[in-house]
């Protein structure tokens, strides 16, 4: 058989259901067998960078092996961007580019590219395969690598003709499953003897937590401490909570900033946080100064990288605080009765403003709505304001920062959980960039509502900009653009927004519930200063 057949029986024996990217001559071996292979669908993008956000998404939110792939020469290097994504959110994603024929390495063919040394930086993994019988156990070898200890992005680039060659029989090597970290009990119980002395503390929560949110507001609940979350986390634990503080670092609260510079918690433990710049306030030394510090991960590099620990619980997140809760409750802890308060609406002014029109917005959309944010001035107030009534309402990746990124990453949720509403927030900036993936979504049948914040400007750029050095360049500027008739022509049902007026029910609600995609567009300039928290003040005072 060729090799490349061997490689998609492999990925069927994974349950892989999907591939996303674009074919080409030196892919199109591997798509060939794609007519042969039912159980898995390509997802054609119209830009391999889309392709690779779908296919983070579609890992994060499937707990599975997501795959990737594109060409030689320019397809490879459209991936790298979003192999970056993927290692700053430890996503398993396979990475798979073609490459020109081994006989014709280093004859300048065309698209040639040396893949492998670009990907070594982006991915825990990343060769070049130049013999038929190898490809199937390097690519068994990438896979075991993604899923293996801290997961993340792998690549292997397959040359044509390696593709093509017929091997001998190869049995299949068994899908690698993911080994849990399991954290060490004797650590775990020094752990519990810290918290249970204790008198005061806080939980610093990051995106980490996904998956164990159950069991970290059980342990907040048990020590009756405080939660403060990272901007990433933004989803995770319910706005309602009587013990959430609110959100620290970019677009953070007052509430939080004020606890931490002023709190008397002797204790802080750090939940799943790299405690990277945006979840941090650009390192704000507060967050643990002078205070005893418990760390859990499931990534060791994060210990004592910037922040000092005196304590490091090395281990899966749902296991950690599992264990921990059971080590207070062997210990007489119990639960602490917490009482939700009733719901209280927030109220709303008429001004056509950002804020205005993403609450006006939430409350016209299901409750149960996934959103997925991309890059812009709209992000900090999405992080600030809108509401979390149920759990993982969010995704965004401010880690990174990818424009584009939330369009292709509400594709990859949606099929990956495709019982849940889903809306992108996003910006015209980050739609010039990405937004034909519309067409894909509507190719695919895949309805997710698409809001686009047109303010024909780079907004954050523009505030920050502004901010920091008192003008604003007017190239940041861009000729007004209407987005709705960009969807018309491309046959997407869609509504534009130019006041508070135009903003209902009934519109969001057709847009909603169409069999396709649709677009919402918000067009607006908003002068007011995005609620960036103490970023404002770091940009205000750069360079003085």
């Amino acid at each position: 058989m060729k090799s490349v057949r061997a490689v998609l029986d492999y990925l069927v024996s994974g349950d892989v259901s999907y591939i996303f990217g674009i074919p080409a001559g030196s892919v199109n071996a591997f798509f060939d067998e794609l007519y042969d292979t039912p159980s898995i669908t390509p997802i054609v993008t119209k830009h391999e960078g889309a392709a690779s956000y779908m296919a983070a998404a579609y890992a994060k939110y499937s707990g599975s092996l997501s795959v990737c792939i594109g060409s030689s020469g320019p397809g490879g290097t459209n991936l790298v961007t979003g192999a970056a994504n993927a290692m700053r959110e430890h996503l398993p994603v396979l990475f798979l580019t073609g490459a020109v024929p081994t006989e014709t390495v280093g004859l300048n063919a065309s698209q040639e590219l040396h893949a492998d040394p670009i990907y070594q930086s982006v991915t825990k993994y990343s060769a070049r395969v130049d013999r038929a019988e190898d490809l199937l156990p390097e690519i068994h070898k990438a896979v075991e690598i993604a899923l293996s200890g801290v997961p993340g992005p792998v690549h292997i680039a397959m040359p044509i003709d390696v593709q093509l060659s017929s091997v001998p029989f190869q049995s299949l090597p068994t899908f690698p499953a993911r080994t849990r970290l399991i954290p060490d009990d004797a650590v775990v119980q020094e752990a519990v003897t810290a918290l249970e002395r204790s008198e005061s503390g806080y939980i610093f929560a990051g995106q980490g937590i996904r998956g164990a949110v159950d069991d970290v507001i059980e342990l907040a609940e048990t020590l009756n401490w405080p939660i403060i979350t990272s901007p990433q986390a933004k989803g995770l634990i319910p706005s309602d909570h009587p013990l959430l503080k609110g959100i620290f670092g970019f677009a953070g609260h007052e509430s939080a900033s004020s606890f931490i510079h002023e709190g008397d918690a002797e204790t802080v433990l750090i939940l799943g946080s790299s405690l990277g710049e945006t979840a941090t306030n650009n390192y704000n030394p507060h967050i643990n100064e002078d205070r005893y510090t418990i760390q859990a991960d499931f990534d060791a590099c994060v210990f004592n990288r910037k922040y000092p620990v005196d304590l490091a619980l090395h281990g899966e997140m749902d296991l950690t605080v599992s264990a921990l809760n059971t080590g207070l409750k062997n210990r007489g802890r119990e639960r602490n009765k917490i009482q939700t308060p009733a719901h209280q609406e927030i109220e709303l002014d008429t001004e056509y403003n950002t804020r205005n029109v993403l609450m006006s917005l939430q409350n016209m959309l299901p409750k149960t709505t996934r959103y997925t944010i991309d890059i812009g001035e709209f992000m900090a107030y999405v992080i600030h304001h809108m509401e979390v009534p149920t759990y993982d309402a969010f995704d965004i990746n401010v880690h990174f920062g990818a424009m584009g990124s939330g369009i292709g990453s509400a594709i990859g949720a949606k099929l990956a959980d495709p019982d849940r509403p889903t809306v992108s927030i996003t910006g015209d900036g980050c739609f010039f960039m990405h937004g034909m993936e519309v067409l894909t979504a509507k190719e695919y049948g895949i309805p997710v509502l698409f809001v686009v914040m047109n303010n024909a400007r780079l907004g954050m750029v523009h505030h920050g900009h502004a901010l920091q050095y008192k003008r604003v360049h007017q190239t940041f500027a861009q000729e007004p653009v209407s987005i709705t008739a960009m969807a018309e022509t491309l046959g997407i049902p869609s509504a534009r927004i130019d006041s508070m007026d135009d903003l209902n029910s009934d519109t969001v609600s057709t847009l909603l519930n169409t069999k396709g995609p649709a677009v919402l567009e918000v067009a607006l300039v908003d002068d007011n200063i995005p609620p960036m928290g103490d970023r404002v003040k770091f940009l205000s005072s750069f360079g003085k």
